[in-house]
């Protein structure tokens, strides 16, 4: 399919570096540098974002939020498909903003450019395929019913890496508090979280947590401490103020 992305940014690369193989990318934008960049990293057509005629094509918008109406006030025509990965940017805004015939909401994260992203969709039932297909290519893929859901979602899957860096850079440091040398940290963290993948993709996790805390054990003392700190309650809080920013 051939697919437009607008945009150029670290969630425009991820997307191009996971559908690329599969998809005709043309990337527009402002930045003449970066598109220039683009096209010779990653072998895509690039045009100059004024005056763009999106007239039948399909188009991907990776801008920041507050950029969409600057970004698209010189776009020409209408376009067949909108994929917007704008944050808390509901559909009837981008509507006010872009013509279009069908309208969906996309959320990767930027584990799309290993074509590993867990992308959440919402929108317009009649392209919904069409669009799990093209999304599919950058990893796994969830439609939701409601756009109240897909921001649910996104301070789960989209701002989920973040937090889950957190949780890396704080076991890392707290093996270096403890005496251990930095690389020997980070490379056990790095394995750590290889190998969990497979463990929650198969187990709920407080089966993973009970087949690891033994009575009176070294993961019995870790996890009380965790409680006792709050760190449960804090990933739910973190949920909630992601949520709550897309309102």
């Amino acid at each position: 399919m051939e697919l437009v992305i607008v945009g150029s940014g670290k969630m425009a690369r991820a997307i191009i570096e996971g559908a690329r193989k599969l998809h005709d990318i043309t990337v527009i934008a402002r930045d003449e540098d970066a598109l220039k960049e683009m096209a010779k990293k990653y072998k895509v057509k690039t045009a100059a974002l004024k005056s763009f005629n999106i007239h039948g094509k399909n188009l991907i918008l990776c801008m920041k939020p507050y950029a969409l109406k600057d970004a698209t006030s010189t776009l020409m025509g209408r376009a067949n498909l909108i994929l917007s990965v704008l944050a808390g940017t509901k559909i009837a805004t981008i509507k006010q903003n872009i013509k279009a015939n069908h309208y969906i909401r996309v959320m990767p994260n930027l584990a799309a450019t290993f074509k590993k992203s867990m992308t959440t969709l919402c929108g317009d039932e009649a392209y919904k395929d069409e669009a799990i297909e093209i999304c599919k290519s950058l990893g796994k893929t969830l439609w939701v019913g409601s756009e109240k859901e897909l921001d649910i979602a996104t301070a789960v899957a989209g701002s989920g890496p973040a937090f889950l860096a957190l949780v890396a850079e704080a076991l890392s440091d707290g093996a270096v508090k403890e005496g251990l040398k930095r690389e020997d940290a980070n490379l056990l963290v790095k394995g750590l979280f290889e190998g969990f993948a497979p463990l929650i993709k198969n187990e709920h996790p407080a089966l993973i947590k009970d087949g690891v805390m033994s009575p009176g054990g070294t993961t019995a003392a870790g996890y009380s401490a965790l409680e006792e700190y709050g760190v449960r309650n804090g990933f739910i809080k973190a949920i909630t103020k992601a949520y709550e920013r897309t309102l």
